[in-house]
């Protein structure tokens, strides 16, 4: 018991300091659904249409996909992007619903000093957001004070994952 004790206290703080396991960030957003995990893999034609509508470089064509579903109905999708900040990797979990609009963005590996760990408030401006011309920061995204590399990752990543998954439903939304 004292263990199970240890283990929440241990998975709070790593939730209090912006950095929570893929399955707790799903739990979050999705709750009392059914998740199931694939990946994506992305050919060329698919990785041009991505870059080209995301406006950002692609950084692989293989992204983990988990799909939500509560009565076997899906509900939302959530997409891995993993890509360098600076000289170390990172890696978000970009949830969205069915419309292809951001449920919430959550940092589930994240290797740079702590002092470049995005503020959850900071992801929290991401909710509800689609893609468009201004989710850029320093338009209509807010910088991050001493973490530029880290805003214009995890912006780059955000904008990435939105276009993929508009090239994969291959219906535009925006």
């Amino acid at each position: 018991m004292i263990v199970g004790c240890f283990l929440l206290i241990v998975s709070a703080a790593r939730a209090q300091d912006g950095i929570i396991t893929r399955g707790e960030a799903l739990a979050i957003v999705y709750p009392d659904t059914e998740i199931t995990r694939d990946r994506v893999i992305l050919t060329s034609q698919q990785m041009t249409k991505v870059a080209r509508l995301a406006q950002v470089a692609m950084r692989g064509k293989i992204f983990p996909r988990y799909t939500a579903s509560q009565n076997g109905v899906v509900i939302g999708r959530a997409y891995v992007d993993t890509h360098d900040v600076k000289a170390n990797r990172q890696s978000l979990l970009i949830a969205l619903n069915t419309t292809g609009q951001i449920l919430r963005v959550n940092v589930t590996t994240f290797f740079e000093p702590a002092q470049y760990l995005p503020p959850t408030d900071w992801l929290r401006q991401y909710d509800e957001q689609q893609l468009h011309d201004d989710l850029v920061v320093r338009r209509g995204i807010r910088p991050i004070a001493g973490s530029s590399f880290t805003g214009r990752a995890v912006n780059a990543a955000v904008r990435r994952i939105l276009a993929l998954d508009e090239v994969l439903s291959d219906a535009p939304k925006h």
